[in-house]
C-alpha cells in the first residue's frame, strides 16, 4: 500500500521531472503556438498568482495533514506504553500462576511492539503481526481463565488492563494506515503541474528559461517529499522512535 509514497527520495526524483517537464512544455511549446500578447499578460498575471496561491494552500493543508497523523502515532505510542506498564502492575492482582505467566508473555509482548516500530521489512513486519495476534490471544486467555473461575473486582481490574492493552494496539496500526489519500496527492500533482505550465508560459526571455524551469519545480519537489516523508511510517528518514517502550524494556531489564 502506498509503495512509491514510502520513499520520499523517489516521490522528490519523480516529482521534478514531471514538474520541471511541465515548465519546459509551457516555455517551448505552449509560447511557440501562441505567444503571450503585452495586453494580455496582467491578466494573466493574475490567474497565475491564484494558482500558485491555491498550490501553497494545498501543500500547506497536506503538511498539516502528515504532521497531525505524525503526532498522532506518536501518541499512541505513548499511549500504549503506559497500557503495557499498568498491566504488568495489575497482574499482581491475579493468582500467582497466571500473574507469573502474564509478566511472562507481556515481556514478549513488548519486544514484538518495539520490533513493530523498527522494523522496516516487510516479511519481518508480517512476522512481528503474526507473533502479536498470538501472543494477544494467549494474553487474554489467560486473564479469562481465572476472572470466570473466581469473578471478583480485583481480577476484573487485570481483565480491564488487558483489555486497554490490546485496544492500544489496535488504535496503533489505524494510526498507521491512516495516510494521506490518493485524492488529495493526485490533485495536489495536477495543480502544480498546471503552476510549472503557467510560469514556463509566461516567461519573458529566453534568458529567464533555465531559472524558470529549475527553481519552482525543484522548491515543489522537496515540498513534496518532507510531506511524503512525515507521512510514512517507515519509509523515508523520519520516524517514530519507541522512546516509551524501550524505556519499559530497559526498567523491566535493568543494567
Amino acid at each position: 500500500m502506498n509503495t512509491e509514497l514510502n520513499q520520499p527520495l523517489v516521490v522528490f526524483a519523480a516529482s521534478f521531472l514531471v514538474l520541471w517537464f511541465s515548465a519546459w512544455v509551457g516555455f517551448n511549446i505552449l509560447r511557440q503556438k501562441r505567444s503571450l500578447e503585452e495586453g494580455f499578460r496582467e491578466d494573466f498575471g493574475v490567474i497565475r498568482a491564484a494558482t500558485l496561491t491555491l498550490l501553497a494552500l494545498i501543500i500547506g493543508f497536506s503538511f498539516s495533514m502528515a504532521t497531525g497523523r505524525y503526532d498522532q502515532r506518536k501518541s499512541f505510542e505513548e499511549a500504549e506504553a503506559n497500557a503495557i506498564g499498568t498491566e504488568l502492575a495489575r497482574a499482581g492482582l491475579l493468582p500467582p500462576a497466571d500473574a507469573t505467566r502474564v509478566r511472562t508473555l507481556i515481556r514478549k509482548y513488548l519486544d514484538q511492539r518495539i520490533l513493530f516500530y523498527t522494523t522496516r521489512d516487510v516479511q519481518e513486519l508480517r512476522q512481528v503481526n503474526d507473533q502479536t495476534a498470538e501472543l494477544q490471544n494467549e494474553l487474554w486467555s489467560t486473564v479469562a481463565a481465572p476472572s470466570t473461575a473466581q469473578p471478583s473486582p480485583v481480577v476484573a481490574l487485570a481483565v480491564s488492563g488487558m483489555n486497554d492493552v490490546l485496544n492500544s494496539q489496535g488504535y496503533t496500526q489505524a494510526a498507521w494506515w491512516n495516510r494521506i489519500p490518493h485524492a488529495a496527492w493526485g490533485l495536489m500533482a495536477a495543480i502544480a503541474v498546471c503552476c510549472n505550465l503557467l510560469v514556463g508560459y509566461g516567461a519573458r526571455t529566453p534568458e529567464s528559461h533555465p531559472v524558470l524551469i529549475l527553481v519552482l519545480p525543484l522548491v515543489l519537489s522537496i515540498a513534496f517529499m518532507l510531506i511524503a516523508d512525515i507521512d510514512s511510517p517507515r519509509g523515508g528518514f523520519i520516524h517514530i522512535a519507541p522512546q516509551n517502550l524501550l524505556s519499559l524494556a530497559e526498567s523491566l531489564h535493568p543494567k
